[in-house]
């Protein structure tokens, strides 16, 4: 990795939640951590958001949901980045209001993190820059 290289990172937020004040929040934080971030604004469609993620060439898909749609919505976006190979080559980690009970499923199907509300964003930027770091290192 080269010392001007950025992560690049897609903060999504899919279905018909319109509240993204959270997803601004941390779009902010990781821009102003030194990572380019493209926030595709609210009520992305899975298709439109892995779209925006191949287009986009991003190593990582942030995806900010309090609907209460992620067990529809999550797998959806996760079948259709398999479908366009990138589910392996890229880290996908989310946010929002998802209850204890779905993170094992929602880890199974390929969402590496869940952060809940109140999640420091330094919390977030450190995982995700020690995680990026080991995924895409020069080898």
């Amino acid at each position: 990795m080269s010392a001007s290289f950025r992560f690049r990172i897609l903060v999504a937020k899919p279905g018909l939640d319109g509240h993204d004040r959270g997803a601004k929040i941390i779009a902010r934080a990781l821009r102003d951590a030194g990572m380019e971030v493209i926030y595709t604004g609210i009520r992305q469609t899975p298709e439109q958001i892995v779209q925006a993620a191949l287009h986009e060439d991003v190593q990582a898909v942030g995806l900010s949901i309090l609907s209460g749609a992620h067990m529809q919505l999550f797998p959806r976006i996760m079948e259709l980045l398999k479908k366009e190979g990138l589910a392996d080559q890229l880290l996908v980690f989310a946010g929002g209001i998802i209850p204890k009970e779905d993170i094992p499923e929602l880890n199974k199907i390929g969402i590496s993190n869940i952060f809940g509300p109140g999640t420091p964003t330094k919390v977030i930027i450190e995982h995700l820059t020690k995680v990026l770091k080991v995924k895409f290192q020069e080898g």
